[in-house]
């Protein structure tokens, strides 16, 4: 009887335990059921194809799914919250999206649907070690986003890889050692591929600079840089022709009215760096061809918080790459200056003649501690001797009135680019136009790559048709001398023999310009278009050219009138082009505008 009952108990209990159990799960289905759901969507291309066999990965979800034949997934028990949503696929850029609790619907699901960047290009390459005998370099992020990084392996190399082809600045860190960047353009790719080898850890030549960083180095085509935005001597220096600041400047510095200003780096921790006379604390540097017309390196400088008992300490540096250990030299002594009025340093490069070196400008931290010092730029200006005040260049002019002298025109650096635009990726104006012209840099413009020279006539530099030339209103006809131009040298060879100028004019006034060829032993012709696209066009007088065509913006580079130019007859040699605006019409009292949209050789 006893038994009896006990099985019954036992029974009764495994049945109650049952129950409760049952009961524990029912509770915790209706909690996945209220808590959780499912994210899908389609992946397609930029075409709206799908894309099948894209891995996709829910932030919090272990594991990956798959998009199916018909760019289809699905995401189950994925909690009712905030996650981000990763698509990858080689040969595609990796793309993320976020989803918040709100994206899913009453019935639990959320959709997101995605369209993947076509991205068959990669960055790779080979890192070494100058430290260690050029050996491989392990564990250097290389990166070109936050997203887009790689780490280099034993070997030293790395890939980074479902790029588009675009623009990117590479970036190559590693705890001990100076990180160096590189840039790399759209048109380096071949083969969707770019190899970009570096070395790491090499010497310091200039602060921040090994060899292969100067390799790199901008080049100085010209003979005159001006800085600043005050109109001494309009228009030849305006701040619409001053163009110092669009040059590579590196530790602290500041386009200021009185000039492009470097300045000791004096901000926090900064104050505890030590006293050097030997290397910069802030500078400006390029590669720059030097010969017997161009030897003499001229400074028009003035100073901030300065004076004759404490003043500024400054100089220049060259590194000559091609020693066979290079090392950046001093140039005579350091200089010190004080004052808030301009002087004019001279720097003698004699040492240099026939090569291309590196030229660096910049101030020095005399002291330790709270010291600051601003060095203003007003210009930098090679010549034959010194060059003082807001003179132009001297010379010899090779046409009376240009300004452009017979020792410019045979010591102007070759021009290594082909294309040039006209358009500026940030616009501007006097008030804040230096991210405009640092923006040059990535886009070729024309007004970095040309010298332009304001004999009587400022530009409108930020036009959203292109850099403008122009004009003045009430002046006399002149059609031998124009009131501005740009110019720029280049070796005139089969494949490199034809230009071709993108324009366009406003208003019902003729512009009148010209295309000037001269050669390095002074020879002129000024050359008429071979063809051109242009609504009215005819030939002026003294070689001019006059048109009006009023089509053409940056949305519609189509619309704007070309004129072609064969320059074969100058095969084999190096000549300088010159594109000048004139006035050529007395009964015409506008402002007669030359825009230029692009300049290219091919």
């Amino acid at each position: 009887m006893k038994q009896t009952k006990f099985l019954r108990n036992l029974l009764i209990s495994a049945v109650l335990g049952t129950l409760v159990f049952i009961t524990g799960s029912c509770e915790k289905d209706d909690d996945v059921d209220k808590n959780f759901g499912t994210v899908t969507g389609v992946v397609t291309d930029g075409l709206g194809m799908p894309v099948p066999d894209v891995n996709i990965t829910v932030s919090g979800i272990e594991g990956t799914v798959t998009s199916g034949a018909d760019g289809t997934y699905e995401v189950k028990n994925v909690s009712i919250e905030t996650h981000t949503i990763t698509f990858a696929k080689d040969g595609y850029q990796t793309t993320t999206a976020t989803i918040t609790a709100s994206k899913f619907g009453a019935d639990k699901v959320a959709t997101v649907n995605i369209s993947l960047v076509d991205a068959p290009a990669r960055i790779i390459g080979t890192i070494v070690d100058a430290r260690n005998g050029n050996a491989p370099l392990e564990g250097v992020m290389v990166s070109v986003s936050e997203n887009e990084t790689a780490i280099s392996g034993a070997d030293g190399k790395y890939e980074i890889k479902n790029l588009p082809v675009s623009d990117y600045t590479v970036t190559f860190s590693k705890t001990d050692y100076a990180t160096l960047t590189k840039a790399v353009k759209a048109a380096d790719f071949v083969d969707n591929t770019v190899t970009l080898d570096v070395r790491m850890g090499g010497v310091e030549l200039l602060p921040g600079l090994i060899v292969e960083d100067l390799q790199n180095a901008d080049k100085w085509y010209y003979n005159e840089y001006r800085g600043g935005r005050n109109g001494d001597a309009y228009p030849h220096w305006d701040w619409s022709t001053d163009y110092m600041c669009a040059l590579d400047l590196r530790g602290a510095w500041e386009e200021q009215n009185e000039g492009t200003t470097l300045q000791i780096r004096n901000t926090g921790s900064e104050q505890n760096n030590p006293a050097d006379l030997d290397h910069f604390d802030s500078f400006i540097f390029g590669s720059k061809k030097i010969t017997a017309d161009n030897k003499i390196l001229s400074l028009r400088v003035r100073t901030h918080d300065a004076d004759a008992a404490s003043p500024a300490y400054f100089g220049v540096q060259v590194v000559d790459l091609s020693a066979a250990n290079p090392t950046a030299v001093k140039i005579g002594e350091t200089k010190t200056y004080g004052s808030s009025d301009y002087a004019d340093f001279d720097f003698d490069l004699s040492a240099y003649v026939g090569k291309e070196v590196i030229i660096a400008v910049g101030i020095y931290r005399a002291q330790t501690g709270d010291y600051w010092k601003q060095l203003v730029l007003r210009s930098i200006r090679f010549a034959s001797t010194k060059v003082e005040g807001t003179n132009w260049l001297p010379g010899t002019e090779v046409i009376n009135n240009w300004k452009l002298t017979q020792e410019m025109v045979r010591s102007t650096m070759v021009q290594t680019k082909k294309s040039f635009t006209g358009i500026s990726p940030v616009s501007g104006n006097r008030d804040n136009y230096v991210n405009g012209y640092r923006s040059w840099r990535t886009v070729n413009h024309v007004a970095k790559e040309w010298e332009f020279v304001p004999l009587n006539k400022d530009p409108e530099v930020f036009p959203s048709e292109g850099y403008l030339i122009k004009t003045r209103g009430n002046t006399a006809v002149e059609t031998q001398v124009p009131e501005s131009y740009l110019y720029a040298k280049f070796a005139i060879a089969s494949g490199n023999n034809r230009l071709t100028l993108k324009t366009r004019n406003f208003g019902s006034n003729y512009t009148f310009f010209k295309v000037t060829v001269i050669k390095e032993d002074g020879t002129v012709a000024h050359i008429a278009p071979s063809s051109n696209t242009a609504q009215e066009a005819s030939a002026a007088a003294d070689g001019c050219w006059k048109f009006k065509h009023a089509n053409g913006t940056a949305d519609n580079p189509d619309g704007y009138a070309s004129f072609v130019y064969d320059l074969s007859q100058f095969n084999g040699n190096n000549v300088v082009v010159a594109i000048g605006v004139y006035k050529g019409e007395s009964t015409n009292t506008d402002e007669n505008k030359l825009v230029l949209y692009n300049i290219s050789l091919d």
